[in-house]
């Protein structure tokens, strides 16, 4: 893999995320050499990618070069590269471009899309884990809309101006609001001879109500907005089957829909060598200590959203977002450098600062520590917490900017089919 000698401890990250930067950030400087692979040369900023598939922003503007992100710290190292398996009797990880011996491993490859084993969801659902995704998800929703300004069928043009997001959390329910937004006050311009009162935005959860790791009121709340915005919310029911023209339910209810987008779920990355029974936990994160080493291991660790640390008041490990993935990062920056210098390591204590999800222009809800509330002041603090954790200068104000043209012009500029997107079915 051609990385430089050193006399210092070389540890290897796997992922460039929100826990694998924080983490590379903490040891800049200090005496190790750092390593860190992933199979993207950019970090993202997942929080915002649904701007980007409903067209309010464009892809780099949430995206940053993790060489950037690093740049001119000491003894660090970056390599495009795809991990095959770890190798822990000799402390290898095996990559596409060859293998790297460590002294400490670090497993921050994050989560992917759930589908729950079921195939034909995988297969015909549209995803938003990833840029790429997004881009697709974007230019599905603009050429379905171009395809039925063609059609002549009425129930063909029905499915391809109704969209079901299956999953209340905040990701659908962000997606939800923006969608309502564009049918709302974008639609009507863009297509003057399509009648957009047709489409239909659904949002169908399996729980009693959305954002359920939100306040009952902030629930309410949401879905208040929601469904003042035209927003079909479906609660206590499931997507079993889709096979890209029907989605089947639970209930007696079917979507004949050409845009389904699954924000269900999450699972843990899973990696070949760490993938032992005794390792993996549900949702195949990997079980770790208050240290964050990898049950069975000294010296691997794992942070971010593939680590599952149970204690009392976390039971089922921690949130998988950004907050616990920044601080886990920070918390074992510290915990290597005390390793190093024979010190005791500092058990990991997470910090719940809050959540917050928008639904649409001046509206959102927050629940933080102090005090809960809604409405347009937790619109404003929800922009002001993700310009503050973008990282890089120019995409948090091309991000500001942004947003403050579509506020004052109700438009969304983003939106182009570069990369055009058609989903394949099959047919009996």
């Amino acid at each position: 893999m051609n990385i430089p000698q050193s006399s210092y401890p070389r540890v290897v990250i796997i992922g460039g995320g929100f826990a694998g930067i924080a983490l590379a950030k903490k040891l800049s400087r200090k005496e190790f050499q750092v390593v860190l692979l992933d199979k993207h040369n950019y970090h993202t900023f997942q929080p915002l990618l649904y701007q980007v598939s409903t067209g309010g922003l464009e892809p780099d503007s949430i995206a940053y070069p993790i060489r950037k992100v690093l740049q001119g710290y000491s003894n660090f190292h970056f390599r495009l590269a795809e991990v095959a398996k770890v190798d822990t009797d000799n402390n290898l990880v095996e990559t596409n471009i060859g293998t790297l011996k460590f002294n400490y491993l670090v497993v921050a490859v994050g989560s992917e899309t759930n589908f729950f084993g079921n195939t034909n969801l995988e297969e015909n659902c549209m995803a938003m884990k990833s840029i790429p995704q997004s881009l697709n998800l974007r230019s599905l929703i603009l050429e379905n809309f171009e395809q039925a300004l063609l059609t002549d069928d009425y129930h063909e043009r029905e499915a391809l101006m109704n969209f079901v997001i299956v999953g209340g959390g905040p990701t659908g329910v962000e997606l939800a609001g923006a969608l309502a937004e564009i049918k709302k006050g974008i639609l009507p311009k863009d297509y003057p001879d399509l009648d957009t009162r047709v489409a239909q935005i659904n949002l169908v959860q399996g729980g009693e109500r959305i954002l359920p790791a939100m306040s009952e009121k902030a629930s309410k709340k949401a879905e208040d907005f929601l469904e003042n915005l035209g927003v079909h919310v479906w609660k206590g029911m499931r997507v079993q089957n889709y096979d890209g023209k029907v989605a089947t339910t639970n209930t007696d209810i079917e979507f004949k829909t050409q845009t389904l987008i699954w924000a269900a779920g999450v699972k843990a990355v899973r990696l070949n060598g760490l993938d032992a029974k005794d390792v993996l936990c549900r949702g195949e994160r990997l079980k770790v200590n208050e240290f964050h080493q990898v049950n069975g291991f000294e010296n691997i660790f794992a942070i971010g959203d593939v680590a599952q640390m149970e204690s009392e008041e976390w039971p089922k490990g921690h949130p998988m977002m950004a907050q616990p993935a920044l601080q886990q990062g920070s918390n074992l920056g510290d915990n290597l450098v005390r390793l190093s210098e024979g010190k005791s390591l500092k058990p990991f204590q997470y910090k719940d600062k809050g959540s917050m999800a928008t639904i649409g222009r001046n509206k959102a809800v927050a629940d933080l520590p102090s005090f809960k509330f809604q409405g347009v002041f937790a619109w404003f603090v929800w922009m002001f917490v993700h310009l503050y954790f973008l990282i890089g200068f120019r995409n948090r104000v091309v991000v500001f900017i942004n947003w403050v043209y579509n506020y004052i012009k109700f438009d969304r500029e983003a939106r182009l089919i570069i990369r055009p997107f058609k989903k394949t079915y099959q047919t009996d």
